[in-house]
C-alpha cells in the first residue's frame, strides 16, 4: 500500500491540477453564462426570455456526457468549424471542450437559482428603492441584486461542487485529468479500490476548498444583510 502511494500521488496529483483547472475555469464561466441567463429570463423581453430558457431546458434535460460528445466529437467535426481558427481552436482541445460543456451545463442550473433569488425580492423593498429616487440600474446593483445574491447563494454553491465532480466525465473525451490518469494507474497497477480511493480524497480535497469558501462568503452576506 505504500508504496502504491509513493507511485500514486506523483502522478494523480498531475491529474489533479488538470481538474482544478478544468473545473474553477467552467465554474467562472458557469456563474457568467448563469447570471447572464437569469437576467433574460426575468428581463420582460419574450424573445431573449425565450432564448434563455430555450438554453436552460436543453443542457439541464441532457446528461452531460452527452454534451462532452456532442462539443468534442460532433461539432468538431463540422467542416465550417474546422475552417475558422478561433472556432476550431475551441473544440479541437479536450479540455477546452471539457471546461464548455461543464461550464454551458452548470451554467444553466445556476441560471435557475439566481433567476429565482431575483424573483424572491418582495416587490416592496423595489418600490421603495424607486420611491427613494433610485433608477431601475441603482435598484438593481443596491437592492435587488444583493438580496437575491443571498437567497440563490446555498444552490449556487451547491452547484459548485457538481462542477467539480463533473470534471470527472472529461476522461471520456481523451483528457487526462485526476479520474483519467487513475483510470490508468489502475490498469498497471490493478489496485483498483485503493487507487480510487487516493482519487476520491483529491476530489474531496478541491470541494472541501470550494465550500470553505462559499461557507465564507455565505456568512458573510448574512452579515451585510441580516433578515
Amino acid at each position: 500500500m505504500i508504496a502504491l502511494i509513493e507511485q500514486a500521488i506523483p502522478v494523480l496529483i498531475e491529474g489533479f491540477w488538470i481538474t482544478a483547472l478544468i473545473g474553477l475555469s467552467a465554474i467562472v464561466l458557469a456563474s457568467l453564462l448563469g447570471l447572464a441567463a437569469a437576467l433574460m429570463r426575468v428581463s420582460g423581453n419574450r424573445l431573449l426570455s425565450g432564448c434563455a430558457f430555450a438554453y436552460s431546458t436543453l443542457f439541464r434535460g441532457t446528461p452531460l456526457l452527452i454534451q462532452l460528445f456532442v462539443l468534442y466529437y460532433g461539432v468538431g467535426a463540422i467542416g465550417f468549424i474546422r475552417e475558422q481558427p478561433a472556432l476550431w481552436w475551441l473544440f479541437s482541445d479536450g479540455v477546452r471542450c471539457a471546461i464548455l460543456a461543464i461550464g454551458m451545463n452548470s451554467g444553466a442550473y445556476m441560471s435557475e437559482a439566481i433567476r429565482g433569488g431575483l424573483q424572491s425580492v418582495p416587490q416592496g423593498q423595489i418600490d421603495a428603492a424607486r420611491a427613494c429616487g433610485m433608477g431601475r440600474v441603482l435598484a438593481f446593483r443596491r437592492i435587488v441584486f444583493p438580496l437575491a445574491v443571498r437567497q440563490a447563494f446555498p444552490a449556487y454553491s451547491n452547484e459548485l461542487v457538481l462542477a467539480i465532480k463533473g470534471t470527472s466525465l472529461a476522461s471520456t473525451i481523451a483528457v487526462m485529468e485526476l479520474t483519467g490518469y487513475a483510470r490508468r494507474l489502475m490498469s498497471q497497477s490493478f489496485l483498483i479500490v485503493e487507487t480510487f480511493i487516493i482519487a476520491g480524497i483529491l476530489y474531496l480535497a478541491i470541494n472541501m476548498f470550494l465550500l470553505g469558501c462559499a461557507h465564507l462568503i455565505e456568512r458573510r452576506l448574512r452579515i451585510q444583510h441580516p433578515r
